[in-house]
């Protein structure tokens, strides 16, 4: 149970104290009517005596009386019997004494730590108490027990009576009527001889003090000094001014009166009106029905229940006075404590003591004695009984106490209470003895005859009294201070059990119960205490419940180990029963107080039902903030709730809502969630569509999901173009350009937004119901401090909001930024929908996006709901808001940072809006989609300026920039109309002429590639006007490399005016382009077998053999039949193609599906005379066509394409992408890891080629019934003599997993030299191809043979030729077992740079036949390197001999 003012010990004894009756005359209750109090009230807060009392028992022994207090009542007398339960006006009475006293502001609270839960409660129940102590007081006065009867009546005269010896003669003549007469059952006195005591009221201002005084003797001489008293008051007139100075102790005592009274005149609910009831916001039951007749039906209850004593402010029937057709004997005029106004006002502090020197000589004088002398006469009455049998004094106690009258109760059975013992009944004696004793305080005396009594009352089978006899007995036990007795809890659980159950006296019971409960809350029994509580609980009192499971619950709190979930389920309880019992406010403050233990902990459904209480509750409270809140709760948790009863609380919030809506300021709405960190903002116009055979450029869109990757390498290409754009450097103030904003990007800075372009957001709604909700008049909500200068130059802001705006509905401030409306946006159920809302800003400024409004309503059911339900939902809608709050990324920089949790801005809805800046639009025509590997295709890109502002400074840079060229300086040729019957290359018509030397054409590479790979597009004029559109050819090549390749482009164009808060802006656009396989090309190179001296012209100056493989690898894919080689060129700084030696003389290369084709060509350095000063940077283009006309390769596209390729290798590893063809210039040929060793550079440069091969074909295709013809070109790169080079890249064959080696590894093998030092001499075998000779006649044939040695490098060779056989193959033997070179066998020669040596040899044939005579083997060596072994130089190729038999 709760913290309690009072001990238990004091609550007890204030619970049964001696009760005192009052008798006025009319002119004493007009002197203490001045003080606005009648004379009961007036005595009241001086009724406890500060002074101890002495009484003596029947053993003469002395009993201190501490702390006593008395009631003193004015007597109401009424005819009517008691029953076992409270009337309706009585039950109504508590329950305004209940409703009247609420938790105070800032009451003291208990915080509870219980494993995880905090729990905050008030400590105290000051309500408990008070229904307690008005429970308890007004308890009807009852047959069985003696507790509150009366035991003196107080007569009081005033001293201005004309006689008042004889008015005190009336009123005792009136008191013993009412008592003996038998007309009134009500009120009811301890004995016959009640102690009458007169009191002479004697107003200080009004009467003649000595007059008093003379009445006062003469009725100490008539009553005796101890039954009589003079008590002078009123010692000042009522002064407003001296009002201040004198306390007010009656306050206390008559505050709470006056809320109960208008609490129970005034209606304590408050009614919702007609609307409320159709939304179910209806009041909970109560179980008090009292309608405007209320007052009238408690008059008549009051007088039809004669039981009640009037204690005004400890008990509540001082209300019953206010109906004047009560018929009493004495005018009670309690109806003056009601009125307004201070109470004591003619008293003075003297008076005060006056009153409590009265109260305490009536009680030491009069009351005290009066009661021993009664305990002393029933003591002895009781003790001359002893001496007889108990069977005896049994059969005969109908003559000695006239025996018990087995009569029924007229309105009970009697098994209710069995027997009914008249008043001299010897066990009432006893029962009154103990009652007295209880009543000064002597607990022993009183348990031993409540003892005897007890057995007395259960051996007669008398129910009621032995229930009344053992609860005393055990609180009798109790408050034996320091007696060893413990306390009976069993007698008390008896008399519960015996009240309820076999009298049906719930009062009672009720009574007992509280007295027990408290007793073992003192013992630290919360847990019998509470079992004890909860017992009581029943259907017929809601008030009575509620309070007692609300104890029970502080029960459960307070234990040792406290059982949270117990106090919670309990508090539910106690709430539900307040709630019955008409105490909105309790039974809110239960749910709130048990909402702390559900609360996040998973009981989603017990949430609902708490939240859906204090919701309705709140609102029957006049609290619909409260309400709002409540309801809120439900809304946005994850509810479990079936559709139905979420569309119920939602109509429910709804209506709450409606009803606090501003028309002013809106308020926040909890659905649908959203999700603040999915939320984008994209700024500029969302691009338009294709128009015909337009393409437009794909830039950024809101439908495109973002890639981190890709971020980065947009951001890598913004920063080629800035760099570009300002001199190769990038500014320190850059920052890549970002249209669209989310989580994942950086948005620590203000975005920068242009005027007159509009700012989409993109909101993601979330409806975590399973009912729909229809969302209406959908807008963006928005701040916006304009930036404008005055007229003193001063730069002033204006801070300006659409809030008032979208709340009230005026004119939409279009002037500054005009918000688009979405009219109808629906949201199923649980769904996640995702809402576009634009803005348009006019200005220049800040702009704050904060949130969003919009009108809810609960969806329609389905499509037959009636058109009353639909106006139903229309009056249910509500328009509110949602702010935007995104949250920025955590920081983790500093320590603290680290060690806290701390959240960085996100500036993603606060855009700075800038001046206009231009706005681009590129489209693209005749784009291809898929294309072959290396086929060239025209199209055409057209630039368009929508904005007002002039663009300038256009450029691109794209992710393989080999794939598409604008064109260079050079003639480019003429705009085809068609495929068919035009080229995209510039041509010569020439005759076919195989053995005719290629055409040159010098060239410089910056003609055609930009050494930062950021091409400036050339528009006439570098800048594009307003309104302005140009179109430009733009070639493409399809890459190297079959598949599906993503290829972005990014634009880049700048404003003409300078200095603005954006410099520049780019435009992104991403095409798909599907290669399929073309051809496939292998080349390689070999040193001509000619030896140089042999050749004619200059031409064949160290001349090099090309051969080049061309398969035709396409699989038929897109209708191709068959691909033409027309021409083969070569590009290079030092070598060129010189002549087409095929020998099959082919007019024309056609190659079907799979097939090859193997071209042979001689490739020449280039003239001596062209080596220049700048010549390192000019390359020579060669061409040999196949066909009738020449392509000239030096020209777009086919010279950019190569060039293109040339260049692209490192940008595409920069973007991870493969390499295409690859070709490397000459001082990029020699690894750097060799450049150290002289030998190898030695090698390196005699094998050196760096020759470029372009290879043009057509391919001709069949698509819809037409042939086609498709052109392209593919690319090689031959850099070493010897070594193969292809078109296709080699793809990397998946490593194979290495087996684990447990043993030591072998010894590393002795580096071998390197192959390029294989090529340092070439050598040549001169001889006549047949030879006949007569073997017959001579067998030895002798055959003269030149070799011929050249040194290729340009260092001192050492050369060794052996001549003898070493070879042990078996293919070896049988080639050279029937030749053999005669005479000298090994030569050691020296070489000097370029040097040719010719060695002259023999070689002797032993038969006819054919042999094959490179068997010599050369072994040579730089002559500088001694420690290097030689290494065996490559032979040419066979020399075939045919020797025949003449």
């Amino acid at each position: 149970m709760a913290q309690c003012v009072q001990s238990v010990q004091e609550f007890v004894q204030d619970s049964f104290v001696p009760m005192v009756a009052v008798l006025c005359s009319e002119e004493a209750e007009r002197v203490t009517r001045k003080n606005n109090l009648n004379f009961a009230e007036l005595l009241r807060p001086f009724c406890r005596l500060t002074s101890e009392g002495h009484i003596r028992d029947p053993n003469n022994q002395v009993q201190v009386v501490k702390n006593l207090r008395i009631r003193v009542n004015n007597v109401v007398s009424s005819p009517t019997t008691a029953s076992t339960t409270l009337s309706p006006a009585q039950r109504q009475l508590l329950s305004d004494v209940v409703l009247s006293c609420q938790p105070q502001e800032g009451a003291l609270t208990n915080l509870i730590m219980a494993g995880d839960y905090e729990l905050n409660f008030s400590v105290t129940t000051p309500w408990f108490e008070a229904y307690r102590e008005n429970f308890l007081h007004s308890m009807p006065a009852s047959d069985h027990e003696f507790l509150n009867h009366y035991l003196a009546c107080l007569l009081v005269v005033s001293s201005t009576e004309t006689v008042p010896v004889e008015q005190f003669l009336k009123l005792s003549q009136e008191q013993h009527r009412i008592q003996h007469s038998g007309e009134y059952t009500n009120p009811k006195w301890f004995i016959p001889n009640t102690l009458k005591y007169y009191v002479l009221l004697h107003d200080m201002c009004e009467g003649d003090e000595e007059r008093a005084d003379v009445v006062y003797e003469d009725m100490k001489q008539r009553y005796g000094p101890q039954g009589c008293y003079l008590l002078k008051m009123n010692s000042r007139t009522f002064s407003a001014g001296e009002d201040e100075q004198i306390p007010d102790p009656w306050t206390q005592y008559l505050h709470k009166n006056n809320l109960r009274n208008q609490d129970v005149f005034d209606d304590p609910a408050p009614t919702l009106n007609s609307a409320a009831v159709e939304n179910n916001i209806s009041g909970p039951e109560v179980d008090c029905n009292y309608s405007a007749e209320k007052a009238g039906e408690m008059s008549s209850n009051l007088e039809s229940h004669p039981l009640q004593l009037d204690s005004s402010s400890e008990n509540l029937h001082n209300l019953s006075v206010v109906h004047s057709d009560m018929k009493k004997v004495v005018k009670d005029p309690d109806s003056l404590a009601l009125a307004g106004g201070s109470h004591g006002a003619c008293l003075t502090l003297n008076d005060h003591d006056h009153i409590r020197q009265f109260i305490q000589e009536f009680t030491f004088r009069g009351l005290l004695p009066h009661i021993e002398k009664t305990i002393r006469q029933l003591n002895d009455q009781l003790v001359s009984r002893k001496g007889l049998s108990r069977s005896l004094f049994t059969a005969t106690k109908k003559w000695f106490g006239g025996g018990k009258a087995p009569e029924k109760s007229s309105s009970e059975p009697k098994s209710t209470c069995g027997l009914l013992y008249p008043p001299e009944a010897p066990e009432l004696q006893i029962r009154k003895m103990a009652d007295l004793c209880f009543l000064v305080q002597h607990y022993e005396l009183a348990y031993s005859c409540y003892h005897t009594a007890k057995k007395d009352f259960l051996s007669d089978q008398a129910m009621l009294y032995a229930a009344g006899a053992l609860e005393m007995a055990a609180v009798s036990a109790f408050l034996q201070g320091g007696a060893s007795r413990p306390y009976p809890a069993h007698y008390m659980d008896t008399s519960i059990q015996t009240y309820r159950d076999v009298c049906k006296n719930m009062v009672l019971a009720e009574r007992c119960a509280l007295l027990s409960a408290e007793i073992l809350k003192s013992q630290g029994k919360y847990s019998e205490a509470a079992t004890l509580l909860i017992k009581m609980t029943s259907e017929d009192s809601d008030l009575r419940s509620a309070l007692l499971l609300e104890q029970a619950a502080h029960c459960f709190i307070n234990m040792r180990n406290p059982m949270v979930r117990k106090f919670a389920f309990h508090m539910i309880l106690a709430g539900h029963r307040f709630s019955k019992a008409g105490q909105r406010r309790h039974a809110l403050r239960c749910y709130c107080q048990a909402m702390q233990v559900y609360k996040d902990r998973g009981w989603s459904l017990a949430e609902d039902h708490i939240n859906f209480t204090i919701g309705r509750q709140s609102f029957t409270l006049r609290q619909p903030e409260n309400a709002v809140t409540a309801f809120r709760q439900i809304l946005i948790s994850d509810s479990r709730q079936t559709a139905k009863q979420q569309g119920a609380f939602l109509r429910e919030y709804l209506y709450v809502y409606k009803s606090v809506m501003n028309e002013i300021n809106l308020l926040q709405l909890p659905l649908p969630c959203i999700l603040s960190s999915a939320t984008r903002v994209y700024f500029g116009h969302e691009r338009r569509l294709a128009e015909g055979e337009k393409q437009a450029a794909t830039h950024v869109s809101l439908d495109q999901e973002y890639d981190q990757d890709l971020s980065t390498m947009w951001c890598h290409l913004e920063e080629q173009l800035v760099a570009s754009a300002n001199g190769g450097a990038i500014p320190v103030n850059f920052q890549p350009t970002q249209c669209c904003l989310n989580s994942q990007t950086d948005n620590l800075r203000h975005p920068l937004a242009v005027v007159e372009e509009p700012i989409i957001v993109e909101v993601m709604f979330r409806n975590p119901l399973k009912v729909s909700l229809a969302l209406s008049s959908l807008s963006l909500l928005w701040r916006f401090t304009v930036d404008s200068f005055s007229s003193s130059k001063e730069m002033t802001e204006e801070t300006i909001t659409n809030e008032e705006t979208s709340a009230g509905g005026m004119k939409q401030k279009d002037d500054i930024v005009t918000s688009e409306i979405i009219q109808e946006f629906h949201v199923s159920p649980e769904e996640t929908k995702m809402a576009r809302l634009r803005l348009l800003p006019h200005r220049t400024g800040q702009l704050n996006i904060v949130g969003v409004v919009y009108n809810l309503a609960a969806a329609s059911s389905g499509e037959m709901a009636s058109s009353t339900e639909d106006q139903q939902t229309l009056d249910l809608m509500v328009r509110g808001k949602q702010d935007l709050k995104i949250r920025g990324p955590r920081l983790n920089l500093t320590k603290e940072d680290k060690m806290s949790v701390r959240h960085g801005p996100d500036r993603r809805l606060d855009p700075i809006i800038t001046p206009p800046m231009p706005l681009m639009e590129v489209f693209f025509l005749q784009f291809p989609t898929a294309l072959l590997c290396g086929e060239i295709r025209k199209a055409y890109v057209e630039f368009c300026n929508v904005s007002g502002v002039a663009l300038c400074g256009l450029r691109v840079a794209s992710t393989h920039p080999a794939f598409f060229t604008f064109g260079s300086q050079a003639t480019t040729p003429l705009s085809p109309t068609s495929a068919e019957n035009c080229s995209a290359y510039k041509t010569l018509a020439t005759p076919l002429q195989l053995d005719s030397e290629a055409p040159e054409s010098l060239v410089s590479a910056e003609d055609f590639s930009q050494p930062s790979g950021v091409i400036e597009i050339p528009i006439d004029g570098s800048t594009l006007q307003p309104g302005e559109s140009t179109q430009l050819p733009l070639w493409l090549r399809g890459p190297d490399q079959e598949g599906v390749h993503e290829i972005n482009f990014l634009f880049y164009y700048e404003s003409t005016e300078k200095g603005l808060k954006i410099s520049h802006r780019v435009l992104r656009h991403t095409v798909f382009i599907c290669a399929s396989r073309s051809l496939s090309i292998q080349a390689s190179a070999c040193r001509s077998s000619v030896p140089p001296h042999h050749c004619l012209d200059d031409k064949c100056n160290g001349g090099t053999l090309v051969f080049i493989d061309v398969e035709n690898i396409n699989m038929n894919e897109g209708g191709v039949r068959e691909f033409h080689i027309v021409q083969v060129s070569s590009s290079s700084q030092h070598w060129r193609l010189h002549k087409y030696i095929n020998p099959n003389k082919d007019k024309d290369c056609k190659l079907g599906s799979r097939e090859r084709a193997k071209l042979c060509f001689r490739a020449t350095r280039c003239k001596p005379h062209e080596a220049t000063s700048d010549a390192v940077e000019k390359y020579t283009f060669a061409d040999l066509n196949l066909g009738n006309e020449q392509i000239i390769s030096s020209s777009t596209p086919c010279g950019d394409f190569f060039f293109r390729c040339c260049t692209s290798l490192e940008s595409q590893e920069a973007y991870g992408t493969s390499s295409k063809t690859s070709v490397s210039k000459s001082q990029s040929s020699v690894p750097t890891e060799d450049r150290s060793s002289d030998i190898t550079d030695i090698a390196k440069k005699c094998n050196e080629l760096d020759l470029n091969v372009i290879v043009i074909w057509k391919a001709y295709v069949v698509e819809d019934n037409k042939q086609l013809i498709l052109e392209g070109q593919l690319h090689v790169a031959l850099q070493t003599i010897g070594k193969e080079a292809s078109s296709l890249t080699a793809k990397e064959d998946a490593q194979e997993m290495v087996l684990l080696k447990f043993k030591s590894e072998l010894p590393p093998p002795v580096i071998l030299p390197s192959a390029e030092l294989s090529q340092l001499i070439k050598t040549n075998l001169h001889y006549p191809e047949t030879c006949t000779h007569p073997f017959v006649q001579e067998s030895l044939c002798l055959v003269p043979v030149t070799l011929t040695l050249s040194n290729c490098s340009l260092a001192q060779v050492d050369v060794i030729i052996d001549l003898r056989h070493k070879s042990a193959s078996p293919e070896s033997l049988e080639v050279h077992s029937s030749f053999a070179w005669v005479g000298q066998t090994q030569y050691k020669l020296q070489l000097k740079p370029k040097e040719v040596l010719c060695l002259t040899l023999q070689a002797c044939f032993l038969q006819a036949g054919v042999y094959n005579l490179s068997t010599p083997q050369v072994f040579a060596k730089p002559a500088e390197q001694s420690t290097m072994c030689e290494t065996s130089q490559q032979t040419a190729s066979p020399a075939l001999i045919i020797i025949n038999n003449a």
